[in-house]
């Protein structure tokens, strides 16, 4: 039976920390740092509201993030120069195995939607602009719920979704919280683990696939 498969998107289709290349002329050789904090920031307040049952969507975390990281370093960041890096954030590039990949596992008969924190219309919009939306099914979003990963309910609802049970789905990402949140909610899960140095979280909770990128899943993910 083909495999039902949901993939994260800031991550695992698209690339967040390119956005070190907008962030340039603001930050100049800062502008990696600065990337890499609006990025881990924008993760810890949608944990937080998840947490706090205050929820505001995805979008929100992103500008506060993108907000706190520039003051973080320093950084002045006049309305203009926000406006156009939120809308940069709307066109992440792909990593470069993603199309490839998609387009493989569609071929051999899996069932592909992207699972996303983000909203169902900007995540669908990033992935028309990436180029990927015409691999997947669909887009599922936890806004649906108000809530975000990894929360268990977010992840019986994928399930849902795809009229399967949970250990039926597969979840596929990069962010290992991500990965460990599907399997504590009963789905099966595949890491990809792009760069070699990057550490598992040491939680007794594994991975049942841990792969180099999208098409070495598409090798190895069973049929």
């Amino acid at each position: 039976m083909p495999q039902a498969i949901g993939l994260d998107v800031y991550g695992t289709l698209v690339n967040p920390l390119k956005m070190e290349d907008h962030l340039e002329p603001l930050a100049g050789e800062r502008a990696g740092e600065l990337a890499a904090l609006w990025r881990q920031k924008q993760l810890e307040y949608a944990f937080r509201r998840g947490l706090m049952r205050r929820y505001e969507d995805f979008g929100i975390c992103t500008k506060q993030a993108l907000e706190f990281a520039a003051r973080s370093l320093g950084i002045g960041l006049p309305e203009p120069e926000r406006r156009r890096l939120l809308e940069a954030y709307g066109s992440l590039p792909p990593f470069p195995d993603v199309p490839e990949a998609l387009s493989t596992l569609g071929e051999r008969g899996h069932r592909l939607w992207a699972f996303s924190n983000g909203l169902e219309s900007a995540a669908r919009g990033l992935l028309e602009r990436a180029g990927l939306l015409e691999y997947l099914e669909g887009v599922i979003s936890v806004d649906d719920l108000r809530t975000f990963k990894p929360a268990p309910e977010v992840y019986l609802y994928l399930a849902r979704r795809l009229e399967r049970k949970p250990e039926e789905v597969w979840l596929v990402s990069g962010n290992p919280f991500d990965v460990i949140g599907a399997k504590a909610a009963g789905l099966r899960a595949a890491w990809v683990r792009r760069d070699p140095e990057a550490v598992f979280d040491p939680w007794g909770i594994e991975p049942d696939l841990t792969v180099a990128d999208l098409q070495d899943l598409a090798e190895k993910l069973p049929d």
